[in-house]
């Protein structure tokens, strides 16, 4: 049976991480969960490790000094991931934007329809969104069109935070040549794979805006991908993009 897990960086969801723990593990896709926190002043790490007695072998925590941005996040949850051999990994929430049970048609995506990459895109059948603002839907429908204009990557959702990756896709990547750290890194990660020549696939989700806690969007998160992704672009022509030894 595939070893499967899921990250969730973790920053002030107190509100919501014993709940989402609960979910997760009592899903019957029987993943592991790594919750990282980065030193959430709200205790959300203590809630984890008070979780950890309930489900032991399967809950792990990372502690992280401080707010080190999302991407490093992942990047460390990745490299566990890789170092304890699973062979999915998924990309998710802790506020519940992402609907747990929508972890098994990711699943799905790579392990029966042949998916290296599998976003749960929010644009892929029309705007899947309830809850937001209306501005911040557009902001984000059109920060995706204009990342796909750029990179020419053939996915509508390019910021989606919800993904399965293969192991393979990672061990691929030189994990520590990731430049971005914010929500940009999510851009950067689908748009190796793509370079990359891996199969990234979309499976339509609805994404629901949190009802507890406090969203951590802001405009210098859109400004980094803006930006970002104009020089990642530029790099890109003069950069190859070779795999690592998957098998290494």
């Amino acid at each position: 049976m595939s070893k499967k897990l899921v990250i969730i960086p973790t920053y002030n969801e107190k509100e919501n991480v014993q709940q989402m723990i609960d979910t997760v593990m009592n899903l019957p896709l029987n993943t592991d969960l790594l919750i990282i926190d980065d030193n959430s002043p709200d205790g959300t790490a203590a809630l984890v490790k008070a979780a950890q007695s309930k489900y032991p072998q399967r809950l792990h925590l990372l502690e992280r000094a401080g707010k080190l941005g999302l991407g490093t996040a992942y990047i460390v949850g990745f490299k566990y991931a890789l170092e304890h051999n699973y062979d999915y990994v998924f990309e998710m929430d802790c506020d519940f934007s992402h609907n747990p049970d929508d972890l098994q048609r990711l699943y799905d995506e790579c392990e029966l329809k042949g998916a290296d990459v599998a976003v749960g895109s929010r644009y892929k059948s029309g705007v899947n969104v309830v809850n937001w603002p209306m501005g911040r839907v557009l902001m984000s429908y059109f920060a995706s069109k204009y990342v796909r204009l750029i990179t020419g990557m053939p996915v509508n959702d390019t910021t989606a935070g919800f993904v399965c990756y293969k192991a393979d896709v990672l061990r691929a990547f030189d994990l520590d040549k990731i430049r971005f750290k914010g929500y940009a890194f999510q851009i950067e990660m689908k748009f190796t794979a793509h370079k990359m020549d891996f199969k990234v696939s979309e499976v339509p989700i609805v994404f629901t805006n949190r009802v507890l806690g406090t969203s951590k969007m802001n405009g210098s998160i859109f400004g980094e991908a803006f930006f970002g992704v104009i020089s990642m672009k530029l790099r890109s022509l003069f950069k190859k993009y070779e795999r690592n030894n998957v098998n290494s």
